[in-house]
């Protein structure tokens, strides 16, 4: 049996990575010819009437399946080995094929119909991974994360409703046409709302970090390249619409302060998992942010490289929690680099590459999109946040190796930490090496001219600036032995409202429900156990109650009266009859 699930995963893994190198392939192809294929699968035909399946084939959607194919490939042969104790691990593997699967359809899709379906498809099985460890901590956070999607997901409904005045629901055919039409605009601003929704966009952000009730082989999956970017890439193909209009300003300070949000929260955070789901929503911001500037290749180049590092540091993350045998608290960790030097090495390489370290897969996208902010007709205030949160990345990341890569070891005695655990090594290994040359190897192919971006000496230095200062800060604030008192108690609300992620959470759940919970009950009160039972049933019960006692009293206690009665009713029948005769 144990074997049958090994080769399981096995016949998955070589499966997906095959197609993924395939499709890789065929994506260069296309770039180098400029080709896109529309493909239309009639399905069905009767008399005038067809319904057709239709698919789109360009540089970009063949190149994000392939990243999206080749992740999941190598997910699935880690949770052979993270996941060996499941006796589900059979379902646990369908259930992240399905997953993939919802994500190919909402990539090659053209149209709204079948972008809802995967759409759909990712939000309904996103939410059997979440509850899969199933204790009431992971249902709170599935129920949080569906309905939080939902909204999303009727926004996407009134968009296929709005679209019939178009005579079609393939909006390609429409974005060239009628970019600026008012109909559009509202189609567009729909869109932004279900992508905002998605993409845990503020004030939708809550359900991010609380997705992390899934098994990690999930998070490495759903925070690199699958659910979260579903919203980046639906806005990349509708990007026509947010250039030169509020919307896209709008977009532009909200994903400004996501990010901002995040990276500061990530800050006051002691959850492995959590900080590094932190870490995906400010960068989620960032491709949304430089999305909305009109810049959507930038957003694209981005969202594959940060596919690659996110992935390997959930994945590095995910070792180090299976070796600490499920502890997630970063304050337990501790000179991690003396049992685990492999996985620390590429942790540390993710954490860089998240950093935008030099020749790195992060910094190819992450510098030229600060470039081009510092180059772009842009306010303080959103150069501010763009700058700030990029220190604010570096400050989190260092915090983190202060925490679980030096100083000493704060778990117990007799620890099982080593880097055996081949198969996902190899899972690693190859996400590193990724993670390392990724980078280059896509500025070379998605960007054919070469284009100098000229900028003052201290603006082309700033990003450079901004990181080395980041990085300092955060290994200052949390060196215990240079703040042995915690001073952070002495800004206690301070603390709890940046590390609660401005209180988002609680608003989101018992912020949106109490009051209609209260309405409800007083309604309940009021209606069902107040007047209109009191008037109604229970009180027409009471009375006939009554009428029948005294009547069987009366009846009971006086024979004469009965037998009086009973003749009364004998007589008036009899005359009763004698009438109608």
């Amino acid at each position: 049996m144990v074997n049958y699930l090994i080769n399981y995963c096995k016949i998955s893994f070589y499966f997906l990575i095959c197609i993924s190198f395939s499709l890789f392939c065929l994506s260069i192809k296309f770039i180098l010819k400029d080709l896109v294929y529309f493909i239309e699968w009639e399905i069905l035909t009767m008399q005038s009437m067809s319904i057709v399946m239709t698919f789109l084939f360009d540089w970009m959607s063949l190149m994000f399946m392939s990243f999206v194919l080749l992740i999941s490939s190598l997910v699935i042969f880690y949770s052979n080995q993270y996941m060996e104790e499941d006796y589900n691990i059979n379902r646990f593997i369908l259930l992240v094929l399905m997953f993939v699967m919802s994500m190919m359809m909402l990539i090659i899709s053209p149209n709204l119909i079948s972008i809802l379906l995967g759409w759909d498809g990712l939000g309904l099985v996103s939410y059997c991974l979440v509850i899969y460890f199933q204790n009431v901590k992971s249902y709170n956070a599935g129920m949080l994360t569906a309905l939080s999607n939902r909204i999303g997901d009727v926004a996407l409904l009134l968009t296929i409703a709005w679209m019939l005045n178009y005579g079609s629901w393939n909006y390609i055919f429409y974005l060239d046409l009628m970019g600026k039409d008012m109909e559009m605009m509202i189609i567009g601003g729909l869109v932004m709302l279900a992508a905002m929704t998605k993409s845990a966009q503020i004030p939708f952000s809550s359900w991010l970090p609380a997705a992390m009730a899934a098994p990690t082989p999930v998070s490495a999956l759903v925070h690199s390249s699958t659910l979260v970017t579903a919203g980046v890439y639906l806005l990349i193909r509708f990007n026509i619409l947010l250039v030169n209009w509020w919307m896209g300003q709008f977009l532009l300070l909200v994903s400004g302060l996501t990010m901002f949000m995040a990276g500061l929260g990530a800050n006051f955070e002691f959850d492995l998992k959590k900080i590094i789901a932190l870490s995906t929503l400010s960068q989620l911001g960032l491709m949304m942010s430089i999305l909305s500037m009109g810049y959507y290749n930038l957003a694209f180049f981005h969202l594959l490289t940060h596919a690659l590092f996110k992935a390997l540091l959930f994945m590095c993350a995910g070792s180090i929690i299976h070796n600490m045998k499920n502890s997630q608290d970063i304050r337990m960790m501790g000179s991690l680099s003396m049992s685990m030097p492999l996985t620390c090495s590429c942790f540390n390489v993710a954490n860089l590459a998240l950093c935008g370290m030099p020749f790195l897969a992060g910094f190819y996208s992450k510098d030229l999109i600060l470039e081009m902010v510092s180059l772009s007709y842009l306010n303080s205030f959103s150069f501010f946040l763009f700058f700030f949160s990029t220190g604010l990345t570096v400050c989190y990341s260092f915090r983190l190796v202060y925490y679980s890569m030096t100083g000493d070891f704060n778990s117990s005695v007799l620890h099982p930490l080593n880097d055996k655990g081949w198969t996902m090594i190899f899972s690693i290994f190859f996400l590193m090496i990724m993670a390392i040359i990724g980078g280059s190897m896509l500025s070379w192919l998605m960007f054919f001219n070469p284009a100098m971006i000229c900028l003052p000496f201290i603006l082309k230095m700033l990003t450079l600036f901004v990181c080395i200062l980041g990085g300092i800060m955060g290994y200052i604030l949390s060196n215990v032995k240079l703040f042995f008192m915690n001073k952070s108690l002495y800004y206690y609300n301070f603390v709890c409202f940046v590390g609660s992620m401005w209180f988002m959470p609680i608003i989101s759940t018992i912020g949106v429900i109490n009051y209609p919970l209260k309405l409800g009950l007083y309604s309940y009160k009021s209606f069902d156990q107040g007047w209109s039972e009191f008037f109604g049933a229970q009180m027409l019960y009471f009375k006939l109650k009554s009428y029948s006692l005294y009547l069987q009293e009366f009846q009971n206690n006086n024979l004469k009266i009965y037998m009086l009665s009973y003749m009364l009713w004998f007589i008036v029948l009899l005359m009763l009859i004698m009438l109608i005769n």
